[in-house]
């Protein structure tokens, strides 16, 4: 289907820049663009890209200065990725969507299923599970007994809830997913080998998260592993048993988190962090790649790096000495070897 700047433009609250009645039928990446796409322009390292584009529009911001001509038609609106997500949302929601149940796939008789859901071939749907409307399970995703499932969720092939677990509305689980597996709990013995502690607590997550491809979050040893509205987990994330994360925190991937540490709303946590367990981060704390949090965070809206991490700025400047460390060294020793001769 194709579509003019004109209605793009109407549809984002936008203005057009040039020719309004040129059209496209997809998107592209602007370094990459193709007549007849749409890109968009958020990052300055990308500007000058804009001037040798192919693509016939490209969205920017309100407040782009041209330095030359551009071949391309512009749609300014006030924050261009958010305008390239709001078509892209459009253009998922455009495509046909799956309903009904495929066979074979297992139902149990105990189950309530809602309107509009659709549930995939080789698909497992426990005892006492309850699906929302317009729930979507795709080809084999298990779910296990008493789960709770929220309208508009959906669980993409492979992903595995285990039993008792809650799930809100308008959710997003990538495959590989597992969510309530055990939490890490043993006990070590007097026969020097460790003896499993049954794990009976459960995970709740709350609605509006998404959670990457082939991450864990485990159920608590008691109560409950809880994951709050508005989280966004990317791939490859261990959440262990009765962490829990506050509204709107974003956490990239192969972070951990371990068992019952609090990780507060609004916080941005980077790739490869580690954090211990039993501590609590402040809410809108800021932690940068591939840190270590061994201690409590209390003061909020903090920029950590580093392992074991301290501030950002200080860090910096840390930085800049220890790098050089083995060049003070051969400095440090070749003033001692001059006081030595000097000695004599």
């Amino acid at each position: 289907m194709n579509f003019t700047a004109n209605d793009i433009a109407e549809f984002l609250n936008g203005e057009v820049d040039g020719d309004g009645t040129v059209s496209v039928n997809n998107v592209s990446r602007i370094e990459e663009g193709e007549a007849g796409t749409l890109s968009f322009l958020a990052n300055p390292k990308y500007v000058h890209y804009i001037y040798e584009t192919k693509s016939s529009i490209v969205l920017v911001n309100k407040d782009f200065v041209a330095d030359k001509e551009i071949s391309a038609t512009l749609i300014r609106v006030e924050d261009a990725y958010q305008a390239l997500a709001q078509l892209l949302e459009m253009y998922e929601q455009s495509k046909p969507q799956h309903v009904g149940i495929e066979q074979p796939s297992f139902v149990s008789k105990t189950a309530t299923v809602g309107e509009q859901v659709y549930i995939g071939a080789f698909a497992y749907v426990g005892s006492n599970v309850k699906l929302g409307k317009n729930v979507k399970l795709y080809p084999h995703v298990y779910v296990g007994d008493n789960v709770t499932i929220g309208d508009n969720t959906i669980l993409n092939s492979g992903v595995k809830v285990y039993q008792n677990c809650v799930i809100g509305a308008e959710c997003i689980f990538h495959s590989g997913v597992v969510i309530g597996g055990d939490g890490f709990g043993f006990a070590p013995s007097s026969a020097n080998d460790y003896k499993k502690v049954p794990q009976v607590g459960n995970v709740i997550i709350e609605d509006h998260v998404e959670i990457g491809a082939n991450t864990c979050v485990d159920r608590a040893t008691m109560g409950s592993t809880i994951i709050r509205k508005g989280v966004k987990l990317d791939n490859l994330i261990q959440v262990a048993h009765n962490v829990e994360i506050d509204e709107n925190t974003v956490i990239a991937a192969q972070t951990g988190i371990a068992g019952s540490s609090k990780v507060g709303k609004n916080c941005m946590i980077g790739g490869q962090v580690g954090l211990a367990g039993h501590l609590s981060i402040a809410d809108e704390v800021k932690i940068a790649a591939q840190s270590g949090i061994g201690r409590t965070i209390k003061k909020e809206g903090v920029v950590l790096q580093g392992s074991p991490a301290f501030e950002f700025g200080p860090y910096q400047k840390s930085y800049v000495l220890f790098k050089n460390l083995p060049k003070m060294r051969e400095q440090i020793m070749a003033l001692e070897k001059e006081i030595n001769e000097l000695k004599k």
